[in-house]
């Protein structure tokens, strides 16, 4: 049977003098694509739907601008496939990026939160742009990765020494809400996204006359309250699933396309996970509202119509409409 010759694309491109806008604005295009530099203004990338659709746009954009753009598919011996592949090196950007996130987890205790969450995202919004553009992963991936995964749980004990340990997977219970009505529910003080997050859900879905109390240590729980996020906790992690996701699915919220979203978003910014557009945002918010209100009920009540907001954007159409 005879292989198939690798297929890859081609951008050749020229623009009239005086056109510096255009040029700037097409090579951030072809940076955030990840294209390889053939020689100045020749690029390729491999031949994949979406990166077709991609690179023919800009083709589009380069002409409707007054420039000149042929763009090209072509296959090549499978021998020359490596030539091609080498434009695509990223090593040094990998190390670059774990480099970074070595020397932050060297200053974890020395920075204010606002400055170390602030630089943590930094990386964190570097290290998922390569992972987006690195079409042919090596080994310098995961060792980035690996100190990343590092980083964060640095980070995360000193903002929240008390963190949940990931609980073995195991069924979830189905609840009866109405049983949960008018409680107190408690969680670790000083709160964080899923703990913000669950109280809001807590408040709008499930227990709508909720009080709450922020806990200096979780072996302060009252007998008789409900704790959420931390060990021992009446809800907290179960596998890979965060406490707002473990109630989600325990008052048999699931069916809520908003609040299933929401929940990945908060499990990415809490363990990590798949990225979520949204998720570097939400933070940053978070962020800034935590540096504003004095206590944790005025940060629950100043993110409680964010999340509202976002949990209608990620809602289907007919269900944001009243």
């Amino acid at each position: 049977m005879t292989s198939v010759p690798p297929r890859w694309q081609m951008l050749i491109l020229s623009f009239p003098g005086g056109r510096n806008t255009s040029r700037v604005r097409l090579w951030r295009a072809l940076k955030a694509l990840g294209a390889g530099t053939l020689r100045d203004g020749v690029y390729v990338l491999p031949e994949r739907a979406d990166l077709h659709e991609a690179l023919g746009g800009l083709a589009e954009d380069i002409r409707a601008a007054g420039g000149q753009a042929h763009h090209l598919v072509f296959a090549v011996p499978s021998d020359e496939d490596d030539r091609y592949k080498k434009l695509f090196d990223r090593t040094e950007e990998y190390r670059a990026v774990t480099e970074a996130a070595t020397a932050l987890c060297g200053r974890i205790d020395d920075l204010p939160e606002p400055e170390l969450l602030k630089q943590l995202r930094q990386i964190r919004r570097d290290a998922d742009h390569l992972h987006r553009i690195d079409y042919f992963p090596g080994p310098e991936r995961d060792a980035m990765s690996e100190q990343l995964a590092a980083l964060e749980g640095a980070v995360q004990g000193r903002l929240s020494p008390d963190e949940p340990s990931q609980a073995p997977e195991q069924a979830i219970a189905r609840l009866n809400v109405r049983e949960y009505r008018n409680r107190t529910w408690a969680t670790r003080a000083s709160l964080w996204v899923d703990r913000v997050a669950s109280a809001w859900l807590i408040r709008r879905f499930i227990d709508p006359e909720a009080r709450f109390l922020w806990l200096a240590r979780p072996a302060d729980c009252p007998a008789d309250a409900l704790g959420f996020d931390f060990d021992g906790a009446a809800f907290t992690h179960v596998g890979d699933r965060v406490t707002f996701q473990v109630l989600t699915a325990a008052f048999s919220l699931e069916d809520d396309p908003g609040l299933v979203r929401l929940g990945e978003l908060v499990r990415f910014l809490d363990i990590g996970g798949a990225p979520i557009a949204e998720a570097a945002g939400f933070e940053a918010v978070l962020t800034g509202a935590k540096q504003r209100c004095p206590d944790d009920d005025a940060l629950l009540d100043a993110a409680s119509p964010v999340l509202d907001d976002m949990h209608r954007s990620f809602s289907p159409t007919q269900e944001r409409n009243p």
